[in-house]
């Protein structure tokens, strides 16, 4: 078990699925904002980076996992030709508001959401021809499983590109956005999601959550063939590219 899998939003005697499905369910209305706002909008840049590796590839059918409001589906959409996206997720609440946003830019034909359990999704093997997921591996209950699972779905070929937050390594940037993240983010956060331990427990995850040369030996256990990774920002995103 890794480490972030033990760190929960609220107490230690609920399951952790259960609680971060509440946790976002209480933040959906205010994510969006607080989101682009605490990354001072660079998130924007970053999936716009994991979804061109995805361009040689011309995806016709993408998964895309802890979609949230449907931000990197919404961008993927508008960047890759004839793709239809599925966005998935365990929390209705952040679904409810991406399903508005979709409908707004007219694009419900190209994107829908479900509700599914990344640990035990619903879909064939072989079904997808591109998985991807913007910031929200970190929350899964069990790492593992949830990328074997994104690996089963893909067809053989087909590619995984996930973007995630991530501790920077060089000085001065591990210090400067270690004092950030404990102090500016989950305060900010507080204030505005109303959610007193949300964005501490984001936090969490960040710094425990395995990253570079081990996630891609962990990408390689799940069943893909090959794995990559690229640091973004000074180390403080990670971006990672896999073919199964």
């Amino acid at each position: 078990m890794y480490q972030q899998e033990t760190i929960k939003p609220y107490n230690a005697g609920e399951g952790k699925a259960r609680q971060v499905e509440q946790m976002f369910d209480n933040i959906a209305p205010t994510y969006d904002r607080l989101n682009h706002r605490l990354s001072w909008n660079i998130d924007k840049g970053w999936r716009r980076k994991a979804i061109q590796q995805l361009k040689p590839y011309a995806p016709k059918r993408l998964l895309d996992v802890a979609t949230g409001t449907g931000d990197f589906a919404i961008q993927a959409c508008q960047m890759l030709d004839d793709v239809h996206i599925t966005g998935i997720d365990i929390s209705e609440g952040m679904m409810e508001v991406g399903r508005k946003k979709v409908s707004q830019l007219k694009l419900s034909e190209r994107i829908r959401f479900e509700r599914e359990d990344c640990t035990c999704l619903s879909y064939p093997d072989g079904t997808f021809d591109a998985v991807t997921a913007a910031f929200g591996i970190r929350n899964f209950d069990n790492l593992d499983k949830g990328l074997a699972e994104m690996c089963r779905v893909l067809r053989k070929g087909g590619v995984l590109s996930i973007v995630e937050l991530t501790t920077p390594v060089s000085f001065p940037m591990r210090q400067l956005f270690h004092v950030y993240a404990h102090t500016v983010l989950p305060v900010y956060g507080r204030l505005i999601s109303r959610d007193n331990s949300a964005y501490s427990y984001l936090t969490k995850t960040i710094e425990a959550f395995p990253q570079g040369e081990r996630m891609v030996g962990i990408l390689l256990k799940a069943g893909f063939s090959e794995a990559s990774f690229r640091r973004l920002t000074f180390g403080i995103c990670t971006m990672y590219f896999a073919i199964k």
